[in-house]
């Protein structure tokens, strides 16, 4: 009976692979070039198949692998998968808050340093875990976090900072990790859109004491749905681990008792003596687990990080060398000469005394086919679920403020944040996109500014 099933396996798998070859030449090609997108091949369908034959179907064999994955290549020692970036961000922000950290756990006040021009899910977890967020302001060109403010945003109530490299471009983690150190915060750093960049020869992600990722379709690799976590602190891990599996006490995989081998000996909580471990728990958790489909095409598209990731760097430096003849309109990305950026997009700030408007550039470009983005929130202060969402927050030489009471006042400490609100935006060097798109797009770039050129 096994040599048929592995026989029928093998055979549907093969299968499997005929199929991705006849549909991807069936499909029609698109005139639009994506911001973004994903790079398939076949081994990522026969990996999901070949999982749906397990008929397994929360977290096993291939997340086991996938998991494996992504240590190797960051060499960290542990590494946990959610099923999104976004709750890899919550899962590590609400780990910083366990009791089981003791003193150096985050308490219901303190204070998180942020920035307000990014993505939401960066600074949500801060207020879902009643923390203070303390937003600084950004460079223009790099559009990471000003570190000249550090000093200044530092409060008796600061316990840690959270922040993402932007578009994978690297903040300044010398300054930061010595910021952080210093001062004995705790530093996330997200790493959602970086995956691949490197800062004084070593990857990001691994100078936190947590990391996140996303594999959204949008980024350097993809589950679909789906993120990680990683640390090299086994006590952290502990309590990530705890917190994505409902909070439970019992570490034991998915499918197996008692690990532990005192699965009916334990005295913890006001639980009666012999509680079953299986069903004791010791945070305020969720279930972010990814499920084994997501792994499996994990487990394919690991084998392809690298490639992606050079491809990405190749298409930023061959738009970057070709874009500069525009530099009198268009303020061009910057990076640290330490860093080795993974390009996730390429970010422009158009000139607004050069009478350029963005709506109109970027309505241009999407006219002709060119996909665009802006810089996530923008000023993430101005977003109206911020508006009216009552949290306590703080700005640069501001008081403490509510939600209720944004103001002008608040915008103005936060300037180079609101010029990129109005004048960023981004647009795709992902893998599937080749030369020949990325000259249609400065092609496209040269006939708009043409009409600023004198007549």
């Amino acid at each position: 009976m096994n040599l048929l099933k592995n026989i029928l396996r093998s055979l549907i798998k093969s299968l499997s692979k005929l199929f991705f070859f006849l549909d991807k030449w069936s499909k029609p090609i698109s005139t639009y070039r994506t911001v973004s997108g994903k790079v398939l091949g076949s081994e990522e369908l026969v990996n999901m198949v070949d999982a749906s034959l397990d008929m397994w179907l929360t977290t096993g064999r291939f997340n086991k692998d996938f998991e494996k994955a992504l240590r190797d290549f960051l060499g960290l020692k542990y590494a946990l998968t959610v099923n999104s970036g976004s709750s890899a961000n919550l899962l590590a922000l609400s780990a910083l808050c366990s009791p089981k950290l003791g003193e150096r756990a985050l308490k219901r006040g303190d204070e998180v340093i942020c920035v307000a021009a990014g993505f939401p899910t960066t600074v949500n977890p801060i207020i879902q875990n009643s923390l203070r967020p303390v937003f600084l302001d950004i460079e223009l060109g790099s559009y990471n976090i000003d570190i000249t403010q550090l000093e200044r945003a530092l409060s008796p109530n600061t316990k840690a900072i959270f922040i993402a490299h932007t578009l994978g471009n690297v903040f300044d983690l010398n300054v930061i990790r010595a910021f952080c150190d210093e001062h004995k915060l705790w530093l996330i750093e997200d790493n959602c859109d970086a995956l691949g960049s490197k800062y004084d020869g070593k990857f990001t992600g691994t100078f936190g004491d947590i990391c996140t990722l996303s594999f959204y379709p949008a980024h350097h690799i993809t589950t679909g749905e789906g993120g990680a976590v990683l640390t090299r602190d086994p006590e952290l891990y502990k309590i990530l681990l705890s917190i994505r599996d409902w909070g439970r006490d019992c570490w034991c995989p998915s499918g197996r008792d008692n690990t532990c081998g005192k699965r009916f000996s334990y005295e913890l909580g006001k639980l009666n003596a012999g509680y079953d471990h299986k069903y004791i728990y010791s945070h305020i958790g969720y279930n972010l687990k990814m499920t084994d489909w997501q792994a499996a095409c994990g487990v394919a598209q690991m084998k392809q990080v690298e490639s992606f990731i050079q491809r990405r760097k190749y298409n930023f430096k061959y738009l970057y060398e070709r874009l500069k003849d525009y530099s009198e309109y268009l303020i061009l990305p910057e990076h640290s000469k330490l860093a080795e950026p993974s390009w996730f997009g390429f970010p422009l700030s158009v000139r607004e005394d050069k009478g350029v408007k963005k709506v109109d550039l970027v309505n241009y470009l999407e006219e002709n086919g060119i996909g665009t983005r802006q810089l996530f929130a923008g000023n993430i202060l101005r977003q109206p679920a911020y508006l009216d969402y009552d949290f306590e927050f703080r700005v640069l030489d501001s008081d403490l403020l509510r939600s209720s009471q944004i103001d002008d006042f608040v915008y103005e400490l936060l300037p180079n944040t609101d010029y990129s609100m109005r004048n960023t935006f981004w647009i795709g060097v992902w893998p599937g996109l080749r030369e020949e798109d990325l000259d249609y797009f400065i092609a496209v770039f040269k006939s708009y500014f043409a009409k600023f050129a004198p007549h």
